[in-house]
């Protein structure tokens, strides 16, 4: 007999070769319905697969992050047998699951086009309608690639050969006369698939990510739990394209990108307007929370890479050039080892800790041309760095004061925090085990003297030390990381930063990294999809625009434009030969929140008329009114708190 425990504790009894299908049809016949595999001691593994002995077992449904994992992982075979049902011509190669959904890499002479999708996804609809068994089979190494090159499967047999050891067992999943190379687990039955899949895009792809090899056709798609889940997240999908940054960007006049600086950003008046407008914020905030602000040398000699450890880890991220002096420098790609040299400068005392060191410090990364993505990864950027040199006594204190900046910081910006997820020691670290207990237990409690919970991030720590990183929700609720903070005994040893501690001697401070925003770049393009490009009056690069009716008016609208300004507000003048109605239109088309209509009566009456972006309605106030009503209203909300 096998003895089974559940996930409530409980124990039952089973005789020998049971499987997890049969532990959901003991404890009820619609659990074994739902059923689409099992996690075993651990281990996520196929519904009918005979339990080896006693087990820990725990039935995975379509509701469980594995369930929807196994859902993907199936539609990518169910296409790949699609595919090969039509187009015979076509060999698999892989086919894992990714974000939101999964691809199929196919080798084939003809080009697939979106144009074929209809065809393949009823051809998937067929497959599971006929609701083959899903059969895992163990095969000799040999003979699988045998068989796979009768076919005419040579990829597969490629990969059986390089990456399985010699006399090692495979295992083929089958499903009709279809089957693959895979370790699984996978569904029962393709009946088991939900129809709510879609295919999205074709892409090229290099058959094991190696340009000197052979192109071959990527086909995505999305698979979800049902037919709603695959609704709102096409919905999503709609709402994103619609919010892209990279076309807001043009559209509103704020950036542009051009190949001539792959990875640079060509800001123009209005973004650069925004940038400041941030920047300003953060400075502020920073300053009434006891910072300093430095500014490190651009460039630097490699001697001080290699001090660091960068030069050994970083290398290939780095921009080098060589000087006719036989110098060899590199543009820096982080600032934390010159805010180093900055604190070994003089003496420092324990009285002089915290250390809190800021730097707007622009950094330069080369990043492979085809992963750069708009705003959100370049190579030139700028981050709102700093690092708080403090004593080991000091770190808990001054993690949770910097998290609740944090949530002030993006609150004022008005981006939810989802969660903060705490990376904990990675497989490649430097340290001992004891040190990593200490450390980890020092980012815990400090996340929970702020009064958060973290979400722990299994090996997503930096090769020196955990870190905590923030998950902020947008507008649509999409998840973007916006600032960290990681704990390093390290680089101060690396460097040699010391002070004199109370007992006269000296000691090393311990270095925390930590940035808010993240890069200025990436926080932008965050800021221009959460918000549309509509952006709130204080963030606006025009807050308002004064449009004339006539010539009559336009005197008036200058010196009402001229007041406004006083008063602290962007404001512009259109005084052009157009309908009123084709400048409020365009105006809104560029998201300006604040629309003033000035006439003859208002220019008579000293009024304006206020039209706010998204309302068909007006608003007629006198100027004196608007001068103070437009001014608060624009106020960044760290001014509007200390009013």
């Amino acid at each position: 007999m096998i003895n089974v425990t559940l996930p409530d504790g409980s124990k039952r009894e089973f005789p020998d070769g049971a499987s997890p299908l049969d532990v959901a049809e003991s404890i009820s016949k619609s659990l074994a319905k739902k059923a689409l595999a099992a996690r075993v001691n651990g281990e996520l593994r196929d519904l009918k697969r005979a339990l080896d002995g006693d087990a820990a077992v725990a039935i995975v449904t379509d509701k469980d992050a594995d369930g929807l994992e196994l859902i993907r992982h199936d539609a990518a075979h169910v296409l790949a047998q699609a595919v090969q049902a039509l187009y015979p011509d076509a060999q698999v190669t892989i086919g894992p699951v990714i974000d939101d959904g999964f691809y199929y890499d196919f080798a084939r002479k003809a080009a697939f086009s979106t144009d074929d999708f209809e065809k393949i996804e009823a051809k998937m609809r067929e497959i599971v309608d006929a609701d083959y068994p899903i059969i895992r089979e163990v095969w000799e190494k040999d003979a699988a690639i045998a068989e796979f090159r009768r076919i005419g499967e040579d990829y597969k047999a490629q990969i059986i050969d390089d990456i399985i050891p010699p006399g090692e067992a495979i295992t083929l999943y089958r499903q009709g006369d279809w089957f693959d190379l895979c370790r699984g687990p996978h569904l029962p039955s393709t009946g088991k698939l939900p129809k709510a899949f879609k295919l999205m895009k074709m892409a090229g792809a290099y058959w094991r990510g190696d340009s000197k090899n052979e192109m071959l056709q990527r086909m995505y798609g999305t698979a979800w739990a049902n037919e709603k889940d695959l609704k709102e997240h096409l919905n999503r999908l709609e709402e994103a394209e619609k919010r892209d940054h990279r076309k807001l960007g043009r559209q509103l006049d704020l950036f542009h990108m051009q190949e001539e600086g792959r990875g640079m950003v060509f800001w123009h008046e209005k973004g650069l307007t925004l940038w400041r407008v941030i920047e300003a914020y953060v400075r502020r905030r920073l300053e009434a929370s006891g910072y300093v602000e430095v500014r490190t040398p651009q460039v630097l000699d490699r001697k001080f890479w290699q001090e660091s450890g960068h030069w050994d880890k970083y290398r290939e991220n780095m921009f080098v050039c060589e000087t006719a002096e036989e110098e060899t420098l590199s543009l820096k790609p982080m600032n934390c080892p010159g805010h180093v040299q900055i604190f070994k400068f003089g003496q420092k005392s324990y009285r002089d800790l915290p250390l809190r060191m800021a730097e707007f410090g622009a950094c330069h990364r080369y990043e492979p041309s085809v992963a750069l993505h708009g705003l959100m990864l370049v190579r030139a950027f700028t981050q709102d760095d700093a690092h708080i040199f403090c004593r080991e006594d000091q770190i808990e204190e001054e993690t949770a004061n910097f998290i609740k900046l944090a949530a002030s910081i993006h609150a004022d910006f008005g981006l939810e925090r989802d969660h903060i997820s705490l990376g904990t020691r990675p497989a490649q670290r430097a340290g001992s085990e004891e040190f990593w207990d200490k450390a980890e237990a020092q980012m815990l409690n400090a996340a929970r003297a702020a009064g958060v919970e973290p979400v722990i991030a299994e090996g997503d720590g930096a090769f020196y030390a955990p870190k905590l990183d923030f998950q902020l929700k947008d507008a649509i609720g999409r998840s973007w990381t916006c600032g960290t903070i990681q704990l390093d005994y390290v680089l101060p040893e690396r460097l040699g930063a010391e002070y004199i501690a109370e007992d006269g001697q000296k000691h090393r401070p311990v270095m925390l990294h930590r940035a808010i925003l993240g890069s200025l770049e990436r926080f932008i393009g965050v800021l221009i999809e959460n918000y549309a490009g509509a952006f709130p009056m204080w963030l606006s690069p025009v807050q308002v625009v004064v449009a004339a009716i006539s010539d009559a008016a336009a005197d008036y609208a200058e010196e009402a434009a001229a007041e406004l300004r006083k008063a602290g507000l962007r404001v512009e003048v259109d005084k052009r030969n157009e309908t009123i109605n084709y400048k409020v239109r365009e105006h809104s088309l560029q998201k300006v929140p604040v629309i003033a209509v000035v006439g003859a009566r208002e220019a008579e009456e000293r009024k304006l008329a206020l039209r706010r972006l998204g309302s068909n309605g007006q608003q007629i106030i006198t100027l004196d009114e608007a001068l103070v009503s437009l001014a608060e209203e624009a106020l960044p909300p760290d001014l509007k708190r200390s009013r």
